[in-house]
């Protein structure tokens, strides 16, 4: 029956994502809002919305680890995994323009959340500060990419194309975006009680479980968008889909968890896991700046390290181990 209900909650994540995601977007195309926009704000904050949902839901029930290691694990998977399965599908080509900024971002949120990890608890000004940082960082992309002929721009445009489709009346878009947020909240819920559930009948940390079944849970809407990409030959949207995820991760999703409530982060995760992060993050820098291109051997590399990684946590090597 636990299993059951993790099972029904990442279903639940990953349809109520989708539902989100569309409905949005539909209402947004009907409202008059630029393609640009669209992929900058409503794609990338909807692609995010189950880790947002998940990680609050945690941290209510006083679940810190499962919140941190949520955002943590996502970004991990959301590099190794997805951009790894997305170059098997087709290998990735990209202009280095269209990603330098973000990927930059994404580095400097990554080492601010390895800075509050050493401190050992993430405060809620800290979340306070990390959503003003996404807001400026926004605000300041958006008013850059205007012209919306540079390569950024290109690639923000194309991540809101590949959830545009027909645009749907305005009352089912909205019912779209209602379901899909009761969904959500829905699937939230069932998959923290099973990942909670799981934890103890096994003796695990829910830092791990938080790490890895939840983490991929909640990334199963940028595994499908990212995958889809691919398969229509626009692989260089996998990426832009995960950078721009990651960065909502970190100072969107982990800002708004911490300004309900002060995260303490666990020690094991401290020690191993936050650089296993910057390690995949630093990554992307020679296979995107200096080659602009991740074929399918790199693929294969990434996904062999997310296995050895998950490997690694469940054997207990690195220390996260369990309870």
């Amino acid at each position: 029956m636990t299993y059951l209900l993790a099972l029904g909650g990442c279903v639940l994540l990953f349809a109520g994502g989708e539902w989100l995601v569309r409905g949005a977007v539909s209402l947004s195309r009907r409202a008059g809002i630029s393609p640009l926009l669209i992929g900058m704000t409503v794609v990338a904050f909807c692609t995010s919305a189950p880790e947002l949902v998940v990680s609050l839901e945690a941290a209510a029930r006083g679940q810190v680890d499962l919140s941190v290691g949520n955002v943590v694990g996502s970004n991990i998977a959301n590099i190794l995994f997805i951009i790894g399965l997305s170059a098997l599908v087709t290998p990735i080509v990209m202009k280095p323009a269209a990603i330098r900024r973000d990927l930059t971002v994404m580095l400097g949120a990554t080492a601010v959340l390895i800075g509050l990890s050493l401190i050992g608890v993430i405060e809620r000004w800290h979340g306070g500060i990390m959503v003003g940082a996404l807001i400026t960082f926004v605000w300041y992309s958006y008013w850059k990419e205007l012209s919306g002929d540079t390569p950024a721009a290109e690639l923000y445009i194309a991540e809101a194309e590949e959830f545009s489709g027909v645009t749907k009346r305005t009352w089912l878009a909205l019912l779209e975006l209602v379901v899909g947020l009761a969904a959500l909240i829905a699937g939230s819920q069932m998959l923290v009680t099973g990942a909670g559930e799981i934890a103890r009948s096994f003796g695990v940390a829910e830092a791990i479980i938080g790490l890895t079944l939840v983490a991929l849970g909640t990334s199963l809407p940028e595994l499908a968008t990212s995958l889809v990409a691919a398969a229509r030959g626009h692989a260089e949207v996998a990426v832009g889909n995960v950078v721009g995820s990651n960065i909502f991760n970190i100072l969107g999703i982990l800002g708004v968890t911490a300004m309900t409530r002060s995260l303490a982060v666990a020690p094991g995760m401290v020690s191993f896991d936050v650089w296993v992060m910057l390690a995949a993050a630093v990554a992307l820098v020679p296979l995107l700046l200096w080659r602009g291109r991740i074929g399918r051997l790199a693929g294969v590399a990434l996904i062999g390290s997310y296995v050895a990684y998950v490997a690694v946590l469940y054997t207990g090597v690195a220390g996260t181990g369990a309870m």
